[in-house]
């Protein structure tokens, strides 16, 4: 089985199309300092990133940490400073939404 079929489809939705309709209406997103409340900020900051840079994303692998949450790790490859980061992505799930995603190297 591999990393990505273990992985709850509102994960795997998000990690094919980053969408503020994977979340719940009060989830907490915190990434790169800053933290977004609500879907409207989550809408926000998905389109800002999308828009800064291109890039891919190749998935490394993914752990299921208990009934709720799951790590996923992903190499990100593109035209930012760098070009290259791995980042861990710590999702929290409330029925088959994330309520909290946490992104760090």
């Amino acid at each position: 089985m591999s990393a990505n079929d273990m992985l709850p489809a509102v994960i795997t939705g998000y990690l094919a199309g980053a969408d503020a309709r994977f979340f719940t209406s009060d989830a907490v997103v915190r990434d790169d300092g800053h933290t977004y409340r609500g879907t409207d900020e989550i809408r926000g900051w998905l389109a800002r990133v999308a828009g800064e840079f291109t890039w891919t994303a190749t998935l490394t692998g993914a752990t299921r940490l208990d009934a709720a949450r799951y790590e996923v790790r992903q190499r990100i490859e593109g035209d930012f400073p760098g070009g290259v980061v791995d980042l861990r992505y710590r999702f929290t799930l409330r029925g088959a939404l994330v309520c909290e995603l946490v992104i760090e190297p």
